[in-house]
C-alpha cells in the first residue's frame, strides 16, 4: 500500500541533491567558454545577471539552511550544530524529521522553509514553473485570467490585453507589461475581486512533491484560455 512521502523530507532532498549543481552552474567549465561570451571570449551582458541570481541564490539557501538547523535544534533543545557545508546541515535536519514530526508547529515551519529553498534553487537552475488557474476576474480587464506563480509568490493578471487606469503604470507604453500582486497584497486583491484568500494560499502551496518531485491536488495551470 502506498502512502504519501513527508513533504519537508522529500523538499529537503530535492535541495540536497539540486545545490550542488548551482556552484557548477556558477563555475565556468575548463577550456570552455564562458556562458553569454562572444566570440572575442569575452563575457557578453547577459552572462552577468545569470550568475548574480545564481551567487545571490546560493547566499539566500545557505543563510536559510544555517538559520532553519539553527532554530530547529533550539525548539528540540538540542545542543547548537556544530559548524558545516549545507549539504552537511540538510542531512542533519533530514536525521531529526521525526522529533521535528512531533512538533506541528515546528514541522510546518521546516515544510514552508524546505519548500521555498528548493524552489528557489530549482528555479536558478532553470526549472520551469507552472501557474496555477484561481477563479476571480482580474480587477483591471475583468478576465478570468489571474494566475499565481508559486516560486515567485505572486499573482499575475496573464492576459496580454489588460489596461488600468494609472496613468503611470507600465501596461501604457510596454506591451509585456503584466499587472502583479505580490503576496502581502494578496488581501488587498481578495477584497477587491471576492476571491477567497484561502483559495490564494491553496493556489501557493499546490505544487507539493510527489514521487520525490511533484505532487499536490488536481489544479487546472495554464496560461491559456483567457476569457471575458
Amino acid at each position: 500500500m502506498s502512502h504519501r512521502p513527508d513533504p519537508a523530507a522529500v523538499w529537503l532532498g530535492i535541495l540536497l541533491r539540486q545545490f550542488p549543481e548551482l556552484h557548477q552552474e556558477l563555475a565556468p567549465s575548463r577550456g570552455a567558454r564562458p556562458l553569454g561570451a562572444g566570440r572575442s571570449g569575452r563575457p557578453t551582458a547577459p552572462a552577468a545577471p545569470i550568475r548574480l541570481f545564481i551567487s545571490d541564490t546560493i547566499r539566500d539557501i545557505t543563510d536559510g539552511v544555517v538559520e532553519l538547523e539553527e532554530a530547529v535544534t533550539e525548539k528540540l533543545r538540542l545542543p547548537r550544530p556544530p559548524r558545516g557545508t549545507v549539504e552537511q546541515r540538510l542531512a542533519r535536519l533530514i536525521g531529526l524529521l521525526d522529533e521535528i514530526a512531533a512538533r506541528p508547529v515546528l514541522a510546518e515551519h521546516v515544510r514552508g522553509e524546505a519548500r521555498r529553498m528548493a524552489r528557489r534553487c530549482s528555479l536558478a537552475l532553470g526549472d520551469a514553473e507552472s501557474p496555477v488557474r484561481v477563479g476571480g476576474r482580474c480587477p483591471y480587464c475583468d478576465s478570468v485570467s489571474l494566475r499565481v506563480f508559486p516560486h515567485r509568490e505572486t499573482v499575475l493578471c496573464v492576459n496580454p490585453g489588460c489596461r488600468c487606469a494609472e496613468a503611470e503604470c507600465g501596461c501604457r507604453t510596454d506591451a509585456a507589461h503584466r499587472h502583479s500582486w505580490a503576496r502581502a497584497d494578496w488581501q488587498r486583491l481578495a477584497e477587491a475581486t471576492d476571491i477567497d484568500p484561502a483559495e490564494l494560499t491553496a493556489a501557493q502551496d499546490a505544487e507539493e512533491p510527489m514521487e520525490g518531485l511533484t505532487a499536490g491536488p488536481a489544479v487546472a495551470r495554464d496560461t491559456e484560455g483567457v476569457s471575458r
